[in-house]
């Protein structure tokens, strides 16, 4: 199943006459360079607001940020030795495909956190508090702030940072559980265990709050950048609106033939899906070929198939 999906992949890379398609070339590039950009901004959030601050979140970088309070060993050296103890479990059980990304998410997020730290810290070696003293709820916001953007871009682009994320990858493959569910019961017990480690029920507070916040900056970004646009246009120009659709912004159109309820005569409605970032070029474009036309504008909560998501059961 894994070498079938890998060389679908390859296929798809590489045109009728054998050479390579530029745009899927591309399209690998734009991942690599967004989920790098996703890795900035996650170890950004650790180096600069949760350690300093002594906060813990759930996943591997939670259990290595603990190793790294009790014993000074910084946390990339714990993150990645045991990630890629993961990692090759994760290859014979999931395939190399879903472990390519993650080799590059873990290894590139490790060599960021060595080289942040290494540039904030002060001449007595210690992360400086830049927020200042007692601003631990803030620092937790922010950290949290900045690593759930960041993973969700990673995320958003079929990207992984590794840890406890392998860890569901493998359980799901075997049991009737949901990736979801896996995830969050691991970083239930990390998080739970730092009153057993710390005595000390602010640290799990914060550590809830951190994943709370850094869960749902996930969501936000995943569900904005596959936010769609469903448009109903009526208009005496639907020719022109229709071609304009089709050959300038590249959407399918839908025409649906109705008849005016009051006037009684033949209409044409254009039934048009598009990505939320496109609706103001559709409306700009409907402007400038028909002032007057009717749209309707609502949100779709989940389209599938061509040109959007695949369909998921």
């Amino acid at each position: 199943m894994a070498n079938n999906s890998r060389f679908q992949r390859l296929r798809s890379l590489v045109a009728a006459d054998g050479t390579i398609r530029r745009t899927s070339v591309w399209h690998e590039v734009e991942d690599y360079l967004v989920i790098t950009f996703g890795l900035v901004l996650y170890a950004l959030g650790w180096t600069a607001f949760l350690l300093p601050y002594e906060i813990a979140s759930g996943g591997l970088t939670g259990i290595s940020a603990i190793v790294y309070y009790i014993t000074g060993l910084e946390m990339q050296y714990t993150y990645f030795t045991v990630n890629a103890l993961l990692i090759l479990a994760a290859i014979k059980v999931l395939g190399l495909k879903f472990c390519i990304k993650t080799i590059y998410g873990f290894t590139v997020l490790s060599l960021l956190l060595t080289l942040l730290q290494a540039l904030f810290r002060d001449d007595a070696g210690r992360l400086p508090q830049i927020l200042g003293e007692g601003q631990d709820f803030m620092a937790c916001i922010i950290g949290a702030g900045l690593c759930g953007v960041g993973l969700g871009l990673i995320f958003q682009h079929q990207g992984s940072t590794g840890g406890t994320d392998i860890i569901a990858a493998i359980v799901t493959k075997y049991k009737n559980v949901s990736m979801g569910r896996m995830i969050l019961l691991c970083d239930l017990i990390i998080i739970s265990s730092l009153y057993f480690i710390f005595h000390d029920w602010k640290r799990v507070v914060f550590g809830f709050t951190t994943m709370f916040v850094l869960s749902y900056l996930i969501d936000y970004v995943l569900n904005l950048a596959h936010q769609s646009i469903q448009f109903f246009i009526i208009s005496r120009r639907h020719e022109r609106i229709k071609h304009a659709l089709l050959n300038d912004l590249h959407r399918g159109v839908t025409l649906i033939h109705a008849e005016g309820a009051y006037t009684g005569d033949d209409v044409e409605i254009l039934m048009v899906v598009a990505r939320r970032r496109q609706s103001v070029e559709i409306f700009r474009m409907v402007k400038n070929i028909d002032p007057n036309a009717f749209i309707t504008q609502t949100t779709a909560a989940g389209v599938f198939g061509e040109g959007f998501d695949k369909i998921k059961v």
